[in-house]
């Protein structure tokens, strides 16, 4: 269920959140489009995404984009997360 409010455990106070991956970052999740964590921010959704798919930590400690409602979040690891979120998760862009 993708709106679950954690409430007891070690996951008190997260969300189960839909985090939709690039096409380049799928390999490193099993080839998933969209994978579920539990996070209350960009940051603990990060660390979450380390913690359960531990291939993709080389991509994420790279750099990555995340897009929540089509806004770019820029560094921000406290930004808020809601289950209703739509989230994006894509390699960082680089260039000049």
């Amino acid at each position: 269920m993708a709106s679950e409010h954690i409430t007891t455990g070690q996951g008190a106070g997260m969300l189960r959140l839909t985090v939709h991956l690039w096409s380049g970052l799928r390999r490193f999740a099993d080839g998933q489009e969209a994978v579920e964590v539990e996070a209350s921010t960009t940051g603990t959704m990060i660390a979450a995404l380390k913690s359960t798919y531990p291939a993709l930590t080389p991509a994420l400690d790279a750099g990555v984009s995340v897009a929540v409602d089509g806004r770019i979040i820029a560094a921000s690891l406290d930004e808020p997360l809601a289950p209703e979120n739509e989230i994006y998760l894509m390699q960082r862009l680089r260039g000049g």
